[in-house]
C-alpha cells in the first residue's frame, strides 16, 4: 500500500503514543514537527545508501559558463539529485574525475552520464523503505513530542535495525557488481 508523506508521520507519530495528523497546517505540535523534520530525514536516508529504487542515470546539461580552476567543462545536476554515485561519459556511466561544487557537476569530459539517487514520490517507496522512514521519523519525532530520552534511545535502536534490514533487501533488487580492473585478479590470470 502506497504512503503519503502524512501518512509515514502519522503512522511514526502513532509509534511514540502521539496523536496523528492529518495535515501539516493543523494547529498542533505533532504537525509542527512532522512538517520540521519530514523533509530532511527522508531526504538524508535516500543520501545515506545507494537504494536501487531511487537510482537512475541522466545526461546532464553543460553550462556555458565554464568552472574556474581544476576542471575544464560545468554541467547542471538535475533537479531530484541527491547524491551522486559515479559519472562517465555517455554510454558508460563511470570512470571519470569528477568534483560537485554547488548545483554544478565539474570534469574535463565534453559529455557526462550521471548515476544518481534522486528523491522519489512516497507513493513509490517500496514497503521496505516506508518501514524505515516511519522508524527514522518516529526517532526523530520522539523527544520534541515526549520529552523521552530513554525511548528516543529504544527508537533509534530499533530504527538502526531497521536501516541494515533494508539495506539487506535492497542489496538483493540486482546481481552483485563484478570486479573490474582489479589486480589481484590479472596476477592470477
Amino acid at each position: 500500500m502506497p504512503f503519503s508523506s502524512i501518512d509515514l508521520c502519522s503512522r511514526a507519530l502513532t509509534k511514540i503514543g502521539t496523536k496523528s495528523i492529518a495535515s501539516f497546517n493543523e494547529k498542533s505540535a505533532e504537525a509542527s514537527v512532522a512538517e520540521q523534520l519530514y523533509t530532511s530525514t527522508v531526504d538524508g536516508l535516500l543520501s545515506a545508501y545507494p537504494w536501487r529504487f531511487a537510482t537512475t542515470q541522466k545526461e546532464l546539461a553543460r553550462l556555458q559558463k565554464n568552472p574556474n580552476g581544476d576542471y575544464k567543462y560545468a554541467y547542471a545536476l538535475p533537479n531530484d539529485f541527491l547524491r551522486a554515485i559515479s559519472a562517465g561519459p555517455i554510454g558508460i556511466g563511470k570512470g571519470l574525475d569528477y568534483r560537485i561544487q554547488g548545483n554544478q557537476l565539474h570534469t574535463d569530459s565534453e559529455t557526462v552520464l550521471l548515476t544518481y539517487v534522486f528523491k522519489p514520490n512516497e507513493t513509490d517507496f517500496p514497503p521496505f523503505f516506508s518501514q524505515l522512514v516511519i522508524s527514522f521519523l518516529a526517532t526523530e519525532f520522539c523527544l520534541p513530542l515526549t520529552e523521552s530520552t530513554n525511548r528516543t534511545e529504544h527508537l533509534r535502536k530499533m530504527a538502526d535495525k531497521d536501516f541494515s534490514m533494508a539495506k539487506n533487501i535492497d542489496s538483493q533488487q540486482s546481481i552483485p557488481t563484478a570486479f573490474q580492473d582489479f589486480s589481484l585478479i590479472e596476477v592470477r590470470l
